[in-house]
């Protein structure tokens, strides 16, 4: 019964977050989307939590719905006319950009169903616990992360100066 009710558990995240996905992509207020996109998130980190990877679910949850999008938030709450009645809030591309989906997915699911996808045994018994995890992003992966920091403080920055109502 168990893995019946976690079966189930994982679909509806999965739906859920298929849903909050189009509703990112068709809502009219850019503020309504970003949230959407939050939610997406925190879909995809449930997902992690049933795949037992708890530590990319805690990682997804904080760098990507706590800074990147809280970043995004906050530029889009300090860009001055966002809200204007006369700036276009929809895009008229719409038939373009389903086709070149409907192109993109039907390439894709041939190329998922055309690779033979080996497992090695081998691989199958490796377990990476969060120690030694921790041990290489805090050690020779510690530069990308200060990298990334600087990376969304410019962003701020660039938001903010995008933001000013005085252009001088």
């Amino acid at each position: 019964m168990f893995p019946l009710l976690t079966k189930i558990t994982v679909y509806v995240i999965m739906g859920l977050a298929v849903f909050a996905a189009l509703a990112a992509v068709s809502c009219k207020n850019l503020f309504h989307s970003a949230l959407a996109l939050v939610a997406v998130l925190l879909g995809v980190a449930g997902i992690f939590i049933f795949l037992q990877a708890e530590f990319l679910a805690m990682a997804q949850i904080l760098i990507y719905v706590g800074a990147v999008m809280t970043l995004v938030i906050f530029a889009i709450m300090l860009t001055e006319r966002i809200g204007d009645k006369q700036i276009a809030q929809n895009n008229h591309q719409s038939l373009l950009a389903a086709s070149i989906l409907l192109a993109l997915l039907f390439f894709l699911i041939r190329l998922i169903l055309g690779v033979a996808w080996p497992v090695k045994e081998s691989t199958l018994s490796v377990h990476v616990g969060t120690e030694e995890l921790a041990k290489a992003l805090l050690g020779p992966y510690v530069f990308p992360f200060e990298v990334i920091s600087v990376v969304l403080i410019a962003a701020l920055i660039g938001a903010i100066v995008v933001a000013r109502k005085d252009n001088a």
